[in-house]
């Protein structure tokens, strides 16, 4: 690719960028797209009036990026919890570490880089981006120190900033879990698996055995209904049995069913009334399920419950903390735990399987990249190829925008990929589904790209792994220009976007002026599992092509600090916490860029080795056990605070709630913390995922909350 196609790409995207961040701030302005870009503020607070002929309305103003910058940490931790600043936080280190990065690559290994060979240079627009890279430096050149230099700032950079960062979000999580206000799930463990008894019932089950065995710290327990799994069944036979003319009365009988795991008692012949029919429908779908909330009297006895093991067989009596109440995923509590391992496997494949169907988008989008073999795939474009205009767009911008809109459909598949798992809360279905997006995409944008051409080229090169690191210093270079242009695609643009919310804003424009209704004030939760993942990729693309194509450096730090701005001013007026996870994303964010250090480093040694350099080889691999030994000194250091509460910590706030007299009072707030949504006929006959019952024994789904309910109702608990 020529120099003038990357301009012609970043030129695209910058014109994008001006027209919809000019257009964001008019119409961030306007009274009627308030719900769009500023449905925080409207859980919380009512609007003000705006004055319709006010001319300022209609002039684009950078106000809002003076605001997001200004807004401390404090108040983003208010605002949008731990976890929004945990993901600002990568944010901070991806533009310190790349604009260290930028400086020293830049102005000592970018002019190596470009004069590596003795030929004469011409015009730098009409300059290929290989001579930019470490491609063009020659075999055995003793410039190549510079390169290993640079790799040693840049990973001892990381590493220090890593450290610091780890240990900042360490105290940061112990002081959000001393800080906070009581929690219930702090004195809460969910019990799964309770074996079935035909002499009991689950919760009498549930409350002889903690009684026997946890005398001295068990409470009380809340069993959770089996609506969510056996409504659909139920409702299904209602149906056909109103259609029928059947009279006869059923037999009791002790046997369960062994698909849903229901006693045959719950199940009843309907009469022809309908107002007793739904009674009874309601009382055949409120049956406890195998699975309970278990309140203790200390935070250390129900973090000692939920650790150890409760039966000989351990897949009885299975128990877990909590997650918080707003944070429960409800439908996937009575999925019998003996399924789960299955699920697992299961959604393993699938993802496997959906992460190899997706070469084939990706091999043709390659193929477009490569200018000369489009022209002998296709002899009748050759006419059209030739043309200067045509040939840059091709090469230079319709391929990351072809590989961009596949992409879209990889979060709504992992996400069910995620759920189908059996995940108890959601915090912990959009951590799965991040670490899936996470694994999706570096194996498509960068392994694949790297290794483009045909499905049987691209498993050789995988199964030699000795060769490895060979290959890669060969592939990686050369694939340098596409991550540019990706990285202008994906980032630049895409930022533009989130800012606009373009859907949201299509979506309110539909209801206000075809439907002639007012548009609902929904909010939306964060979308973590997109936005870290693409985060993360586009650092692994920095540490890898750091000093072998630092072109890419500037464009990841204008994306970089464009993020800063943008990710603030929507966490500040747009995205509403449901729940929190307590910074629980940053080990896989410390762990990923720990990963693409040493993949840049391995892909620098086989580079070093092409370039027929021993020393500077040699002088790598030290970085590399180095750099492990530093993740292994971070996970036994850390990552334990992330995983586990600390005795001594629980213990303390225990102590100290018992001299403030505040025990009993969260005592008696543990038994109404957990509200179970309930399902009605209603519901299910409108096809409808969530609980629409709005009576004071039952709450909405969380995700599903409007905002003023929902803020009315974080303050209940």
């Amino acid at each position: 690719m020529k120099l003038y196609a990357l301009l012609t790409s970043a030129g695209i995207n910058i014109a994008f960028c001006a027209i919809l961040l000019s257009l964001y701030s008019i119409l961030r302005k306007q009274p009627s797209n308030v719900s769009v870009y500023f449905g925080r503020r409207l859980a919380q607070f009512s609007p003000k009036p705006h004055d319709p002929f006010c001319f300022e309305r209609f002039v684009p103003s950078p106000g809002w990026m003076v605001k997001a910058w200004e807004t401390s940490e404090e108040e983003i931790l208010s605002v949008g919890g731990m976890d929004a600043v945990v993901f600002l936080r990568i944010v901070v280190f991806s533009i310190r570490i790349f604009a260290i990065a930028a400086i020293i690559c830049i102005f000592l290994v970018l002019p190596v880089n470009y004069y590596g060979q003795a030929v004469h240079h011409g015009h730098i627009p009409s300059e290929s981006l290989d001579v930019f890279t470490i491609g063009n430096v020659k075999e055995g050149s003793k410039w190549l120190w510079v390169h290993c230099f640079a790799l040693y700032v840049i990973s001892c950079s990381a590493c220090v900033l890593l450290y610091f960062e780890y240990k900042s979000i360490t105290n940061m999580r112990l002081a959000h879990i001393t800080g906070s206000p009581p929690n219930p799930s702090h004195f809460a463990v969910l019990v799964r698996s309770i074996p079935w008894s035909p002499e009991q019932s689950y919760s009498d089950l549930v409350k002889q055995f903690f009684i026997n065995y946890h005398a001295s710290s068990y409470l009380s327990h809340q069993m959770v209904s089996d609506s969510w799994t056996v409504h659909k069944l139920v409702t299904d036979a209602y149906k056909m049995l109103q259609t029928s003319s059947m009279k006869q009365s059923s037999t009791p009988s002790l046997i369960r069913c062994s698909i849903c795991g229901v006693s045959p008692n719950s199940f009843k012949i309907l009469s022809n009334d309908p107002v007793k029919d739904k009674v009874d429908l309601d009382s055949m779908t409120s049956e406890e399920g195998a699975s309970a909330f278990v309140f203790f009297k200390t935070r250390y006895a129900a973090v000692v419950a939920s650790q150890v093991l409760q039966s000989s067989n351990p897949m009885l009596w299975v128990t877990d903390l909590a997650p918080e109440p707003h944070d429960v995923y409800w439908s996937n509590l009575c999925i019998p735990y003996k399924q789960l391992w299955i699920r697992r496997i299961t959604t393993l494949l699938a993802a496997i399987v959906f992460m190899f169907l997706f070469l084939l988008p990706v091999t043709f989008v390659q193929g477009l990249t490569q200018l000369e073999q489009l022209q002998q795939t296709f002899p009748f474009l050759r006419g059209i190829l030739k043309k200067t205009v045509v040939s840059q767009v091709v090469t230079g911008y319709l391929p990351s925008v072809i590989l961009i809109l596949f992409l879209y459909t990889v979060p709504p598949t992992m996400m069910l990929f995620s759920a189908v798992e059996g995940s108890i809360s959601r915090s912990g279905r959009k951590k799965s589904a991040c670490c899936k997006i996470l694994y999706f995409t570096i194996w498509n944008v960068f392994f694949v790209n790297v290794f483009s051409g045909s499905l049987i080229s691209q498993w050789s090169v995988f199964s030699s792994v000795k060769d490895l690191p060979t290959e890669l210093a060969r592939a990686v270079p050369t694939q340098a220009s596409f991550f540019m242009t990706y990285v202008l695609t994906s980032g630049w643009a895409s930022m533009s976007f989130e800012v606009v919310q373009v859907f949201a804003l299509l979506c309110n424009y539909f209801t206000r002026f075809i439907l002639k209704k007012d548009p609902s004030n929904e909010t939306l939760s964060f979308p973590y599992h997109t936005e870290i993942p693409k985060a993360l990729l586009f650092g692994l693309l920095g540490f890898t092509c750091s000093i072998l194509a630092p072109l890419i450096l500037p464009i990841l730090l204008v994306y970089f600090f464009l993020a800063y701005l943008v990710y603030r001013n929507q966490i500040i007026n747009v995205y509403i916490s449901k729940y929190e996870s307590g910074g629980k994303f940053w080990p896989v964010v410390h762990n990923t860029t720990i990963f693409s250090l040493v993949l840049a480093q391995i892909i620098a040694i086989g580079v070093f080795g092409l370039k027929r350099s021993p020393v500077a080889s040699g002088f790598t691999i030290p970085l590399v056990i180095g750099t492990l030994l530093f993740n292994e000194y971070c996970r036994q250091r850390f990552r334990p605070i992330f995983e586990n509460h600390a005795a001594t910590v629980l213990i303390e706030m225990d102590r100290q709630d018992e001299r403030n007299g505040r025990m009993e009072q969260i005592h008696h707030q543990l038994h109404s913390a957990y509200h179970q949504p309930k399902r009605t006929s209603q519901d299910s006959s409108k096809g409808e995922r969530s609980n629409h019952s709005e009576d004071g024994d039952s709450i909405q789904d969380p995700e599903d909350l409007k905002p003023g309910k929902a803020s009315t109702q974080v303050n209940k608990s």
